[in-house]
């Protein structure tokens, strides 16, 4: 492999993969045509050359910078983290240069990153919020786009999973196993908590469809979505005269949690608990069983809201608001 010093560029990426300069600058910017074969080609060189547009002579040339803002409610939480990643590949596969905030769930600073108050040189700002305000949100004149559960009242892209239907099929696997006593680790009761709220009407769902009655003991509160949090839950859930036999928890994060109270109980899982979560972080494939979780394609929800964060940077937009769904699964390992 040859050795390159210096700045890489359009030619170093198109010797690469064996196509023109022009090609490379069509599949960087989404324009023009070119085969799936051809962009895969083309941005597996961009991500191994470590291609990086001069974000200078483009603004001299566009007006814009190339940069994009992604705000997230948490980097330590391994979802977030691993989404973040694949939101800086798909932004460098189109030459963007994609800037990383956390909230920490905060309305204010939700609010400013929605306004584009927090950098000039910002093109557009993907958000997953937790309690933005949508009125005050609607004077945004930044480009936006929003991820998460819950639905907001504001003219721009929503991309999310149908997360009812995965907590449906999640519920509904620890079903079919002959498990009739399911608790859920991750109710919420404070306001704006969609997560909870679309994930627990999936399990609802589910049960009222095999004829099994929702047990509100059987959904302990929780404060987060920390490892913290589905220990504590679990440990209460132990504790009750009639455990439960299965548990659904809506993080990854909390099932590891759970994963931890249950073996500190001398319980088996599957055995005596069965643990399903949702996220299939890097971790779950490492519990001890490995865990069953919901999949959500993360590269697809990447691939969707770049896109549409392009679009209207570029001038492409609905007035109204629209909602793009990334695929799911449920990947079925050892814990149940």
């Amino acid at each position: 492999m040859r050795a390159r010093i210096g700045r890489i560029g359009l030619r170093d990426v198109a010797e690469r993969a064996g196509v023109s300069m022009r090609t490379v600058s069509n599949v960087v910017r989404g324009t023009g045509r070119f085969s799936e074969d051809t962009r895969g080609r083309v941005l597996h060189a961009v991500e191994e050359l470590g291609y990086r547009p001069n974000t200078a002579a483009r603004r001299l040339r566009t007006g814009r910078s190339g940069v994009l803002l992604l705000a997230v409610p948490e980097l330590s939480m391994p979802y977030f983290a691993e989404l973040a990643g694949h939101l800086l590949r798909e932004a460098a596969a189109h030459g963007c240069t994609l800037l990383v905030e956390a909230t920490g769930g905060h309305p204010e600073a939700e609010l400013e990153i929605a306004l584009g108050r927090t950098d000039p040189l910002v093109d557009g700002v993907i958000l997953s919020p937790l309690t933005l305000d949508d009125r005050a949100a609607a004077r945004a004149e930044v480009p936006l786009v929003l991820l998460g559960e819950r639905v907001h009242d504001l003219p721009c892209p929503h991309v999310t999973i149908d997360n009812t239907g995965a907590a449906r099929e999640a519920t509904a696997h620890l079903l079919s196993r002959g498990r009739r006593r399911i608790a859920v680790i991750g109710r919420q009761t404070v306001p704006y908590a969609a997560t909870s709220a679309t994930r627990l009407a999936g399990y609802r769902e589910a049960l009222a469809a095999a004829g099994v009655p929702y047990d509100e003991t059987l959904a302990p509160a929780v404060d987060a979505y920390h490892r913290a949090d589905g220990a504590a839950a679990m440990r209460t859930l132990l504790d009750l005269a009639e455990p439960p036999d299965a548990v659904f928890c809506f993080a990854d994060a909390m099932a590891e949690g759970a994963l931890h109270s249950v073996r500190e109980r001398g319980l088996s899982v599957p055995g005596d608990v069965a643990v399903v979560g949702f996220d299939d972080v890097e971790a779950a494939r490492y519990t001890a069983p490995p865990l069953t979780t919901v999949v959500p394609d993360k590269e697809e929800l990447a691939r969707l809201a770049v896109k549409a964060l392009l679009e209207r940077i570029d001038g492409v937009e609905d007035k109204e608001a629209t909602v793009l769904v990334a695929g799911h699964r449920l990947v079925v390992r050892e814990s149940s």
